[in-house]
């Protein structure tokens, strides 16, 4: 008898969605955010400087909001609550849409910053953690794989949307799209739990054996230093350095179009928006290639290796302005590296320098830098280009940082090898 056909385990319906949802609402919905700003600022007559401290409201409550949302999507029916959230994200896109002055964009980054929460933050690590034992680094590598490959697809979309039709058909646009993409989706493809369809999550009797075979093996993988000896060490400072410079750089990718747009050449928002879509592509591919180095090398030498990539592709920038394919090329590379030095490298460190015993707490803590960075460096570029009417010295600024950065990741290292050495490691 023929053997039956083995069904597909729900798990991957859980992942395509989470895909879809985290792919337009970070890729398509948060990393558009800057192609508008000439558009706005230009109509409205408010500065840059002014219009993107709405990023930094939009940080504050994502600080504020993290912890009470986690305990929400535990509480509360997965699916009515990032309906809810992808309605108050792309919602907050339709509101700029019909905004006359820079309070629009100050009241409505609220609502933004709540359902980003869930649908750029929480979702992804949360659901993958209750529907994979097995191939769960694989799952949220294809999540951040998808943020770039959607963002690439909806970046020159939007940028000749704002061309043709301008920013505010833009905004609503976008924002309308997302609702009637993600609510399906959510609606079709969530469920609340694998047992509520029936089964045990993917790779969780296989997990168990192994467990059952090799329990010490667990045990070794439990390993590592305490938040309250890493908190006293320079490792630790230097990590939290690290995750402040890496969000400050890469908080320079909202001012791209703004940037591009701003050159003697004069490029248009078209230009600006095929160019961010080379840097999504780039999101995409580093996501992977940045991920298989940190197994391969280790996340010491990957993050030397995507810091220096990095410096080149802000020389381009810098260098680079008369050549069209040298500008998509850099903003490619800006994508490779930058953007994936806190969703793949920033983690991947923590675990190199303190290890799993109480990993969550460590990179939690260490994490106030990326809401830091976010408050201050989004609007301190536009605040840069609004005084000296140019982006330069901020673009120097990040050659500095991605410097600094190096520096940090070499002494962090040092500092684990004295923790080690002093018996802290256990």
């Amino acid at each position: 008898m023929a053997k039956a056909k083995k069904k597909i385990h729900y798990a991957w319906w859980t992942l395509v969605a989470l895909c879809i949802i985290v792919g337009i609402g970070k890729g398509a919905l948060n990393n558009s955010a800057g192609l508008f700003i000439p558009g706005a600022t230009s109509d409205l007559g408010i500065s840059i400087g002014n219009l993107t401290i709405y990023f930094s409201i939009a940080s504050i409550v994502t600080m504020i909001f993290l912890p009470i949302g986690g305990k929400i999507l535990a509480k509360y029916d997965t699916r009515a609550v990032l309906i809810t959230a992808m309605i108050l994200q792309a919602g907050a896109f339709v509101a700029f849409g019909f905004s006359n002055s820079v309070w629009g964009w100050y009241i409505f980054s609220i609502p933004l910053a709540v359902g980003g929460v869930f649908t750029t933050v929480i979702a992804g690590p949360v659901l993958v953690n209750q529907w994979f034992k097995k191939k769960n680094g694989m799952a949220l590598g294809l999540i951040g794989a998808s943020q770039g490959l959607l963002g690439a697809l909806a970046q020159p979309l939007v940028g000749r949307t704002i061309a043709d039709s301008g920013w505010r058909t833009g905004y609503i646009s976008l924002g309308l799209a997302a609702i009637i993409i993600v609510v399906p989706t959510i609606l079709f493809l969530i469920r609340k739990s694998p047992q509520a369809v029936g089964v045990m999550p993917y790779g969780a009797e296989e997990e168990t054996a192994v467990e059952q075979r090799d329990s010490s093996a667990n045990s070794d993988a439990d390993k590592g230093i305490t938040l309250a000896v890493a908190r006293k060490s320079g490792a630790f400072y230097a990590l939290f350095l690290f995750f402040l410079m890496a969000v400050s750089i890469a908080s320079f990718s909202i001012h791209i179009p703004s940037y591009i747009q701003s050159l003697p050449e004069h490029y248009d928002a078209i230009f600006a928006g095929n160019a961010m879509a080379g840097y999504m592509i780039g999101v995409l591919l580093g996501a992977l290639a940045l991920g298989y180095l940190v197994d391969k090398i280790g996340s010491r030498n990957t993050i030397y290796l995507a810091m220096v990539l990095a410096i080149v592709a802000v020389f381009g920038l810098l260098y680079g302005t008369h050549s069209e394919m040298m500008i998509i090329l850099s903003t490619t590379l800006f994508g490779f590296t930058v953007s994936n030095a806190v969703g793949t490298l920033a983690p991947a460190l923590t675990t190199s320098l303190f290890g799993s015993r109480e990993y969550s707490q460590i990179y939690s803590t260490a994490s106030l830098g990326l809401a830091i960075a976010g408050i201050v460096a989004l609007p301190a570029y536009g605040y840069i280009f609004d005084i000296t009417k140019s982006y330069t010295p901020a673009l120097y600024a990040l050659i500095v940082m991605l410097v600094l950065n190096i520096v940090f990741v070499t002494y962090a290292f040092v500092g684990k090898k004295k923790l080690v050495d002093g018996g802290h490691w256990n």
